[in-house]
């Protein structure tokens, strides 16, 4: 692959790896709370034990080197020495002198942290302080691991997944970019002999009309009709190439699509008397979209084709404007879809026939409404099908309205 091929290959596995990575980062932050959220609850725990350790302490010579001790008695107040500005928790010691009980909590003194704890020790006030420092710094070397290893993990992450996806992307690439060349190829062998098709039956039709003034309005009705189905043609095997390849835009303009449906129609007029079916068109003046004409047209013969295919007597082609949408809804009176078909009949190969190779239409494979279901999803429309209470199929399109 090379070129635009190989740029999309390479955005795809770029797209890919990025999302792994922030999967990743998303799990490591996940597990980082957890972990964070463990280890510190744990420190609280210890930090509360220890002091639940030190119950009997009442005097500031018995208190461990760990624990801050300050005691309050009818003969005076005796401290620890060397304690930090904040300590004693002074609101904490009156409180406990005035109402008795015990008080705990953390006090922030000489820029560190103290889990207090207050209470009434044989009529002494006795207030033992257990620093918290180790507990931050532990929590802090824990935090920058967490942050590192998140960091190293996203890079090795990104690596692998950019690795992996593109050897998982390359096989589609290289099949998507072999399918593209094929319909490019096909669509410029095609073009040439449909342009000259059109052609030669345009010059045709003029030397029949000037060379006899008595030509029968069937036959000069007939060379028209070829000279739009090659121009047609012409236009079908465009809108494919722009279908096969989402790198393409289609031109888009405002269309009509009663106009297009009573068109459609009437260019299958043919087949219609063929069939010796009544179709009738009712639409709605103004139903405009914004869409390429070519895309609706083909949309709209599938339709019909399909409503032809199973119709006993009669096809209805109704075109409305519903709120800010414009309908298009085609009836007939066949036999309508098997049941459990509906749901995928817009699926390629999908049939509501059985396998008739001994009839005279042979076997049905599903490709019209699979279609139809591509160019109205390439238009931000939505179709649907369903059965008549009077019997037969109704499939409806739905398209935004043009502003």
């Amino acid at each position: 692959m090379i070129g635009s091929d190989e740029r999309e290959l390479r955005s795809a596995s770029l797209r890919l790896a990025a999302q792994f990575a922030l999967i990743i980062v998303g799990l490591f932050v996940a597990l980082g709370v957890v972990v964070f959220s463990v280890v510190s609850a744990g420190q609280l725990e210890a930090a509360q034990r220890a002091l639940s350790d030190a119950s009997m302490v009442d005097s500031v010579h018995d208190a461990p080197r760990d624990l801050l001790v300050t005691v309050v008695s009818p003969e005076g107040r005796d401290s620890s020495p060397n304690l930090p500005e904040g300590l004693p928790d002074e609101t904490a010691l009156q409180n406990v002198l005035q109402r008795g009980g015990s008080q705990s909590g953390i006090v922030e003194a000489g820029g560190q942290r103290y889990l207090t704890e207050t209470d009434v020790r044989r009529g002494k006030v006795v207030q033992v302080s257990y620093g918290l420092g180790e507990q931050q710094e532990e929590l802090s070397r824990l935090l920058v691991a967490l942050v590192v290893s998140g960091f190293i993990a996203t890079l090795a992450a990104a690596g692998i997944g950019l690795v992996v996806a593109r050897r998982s992307l390359r096989p589609m690439a290289e099949a998507l970019a072999l399918q593209r060349r094929f319909v490019a190829d096909a669509g410029h062998e095609l073009r040439t002999p449909l342009t000259l098709l059109s052609t030669r039956a345009q010059l045709l039709r003029r030397h029949v009309a000037r060379e006899s003034s008595s030509t029968d309005d069937e036959l000069l009705s007939g060379l028209d009709e070829v000279v739009d189905d090659s121009r047609a043609l012409t236009e079908i095997v465009q809108d494919l190439l722009t279908a096969a390849d989402p790198r393409q835009a289609a031109t888009s303009e405002g269309v009509d699509l009663g106009e297009l449906a009573t068109a459609v129609v009437r260019s299958a007029e043919g087949r219609i008397q063929e069939r010796s079916i009544r179709v009738e068109v009712t639409a709605e003046p103004g139903a405009m979209v914004t869409g390429a004409p070519v895309s609706l047209r083909r949309m709209i013969v599938a339709l019909l084709d399909n409503a032809l295919d199973h119709a006993r007597s009669q096809v209805q082609l109704t075109v409305a404007s519903t709120g800010d949408a414009v309908t298009l809804s085609v009836e007939d009176d066949g036999p309508g879809f098997s049941a459990g078909v509906e749901s995928r009949a817009f699926e390629r190969f999908a049939t509501s026939r059985d396998a008739q190779p001994s009839t005279e239409r042979g076997r049905h494979y599903g490709l019209g409404l699979a279609l139809v279901a591509e160019v109205v999803t390439r238009h931000h429309g939505t179709v649907d099908a369903s059965n008549r209470p009077a019997g037969g199929a109704v499939v409806t399109v739905r398209i935004p309205r043009r502003s």
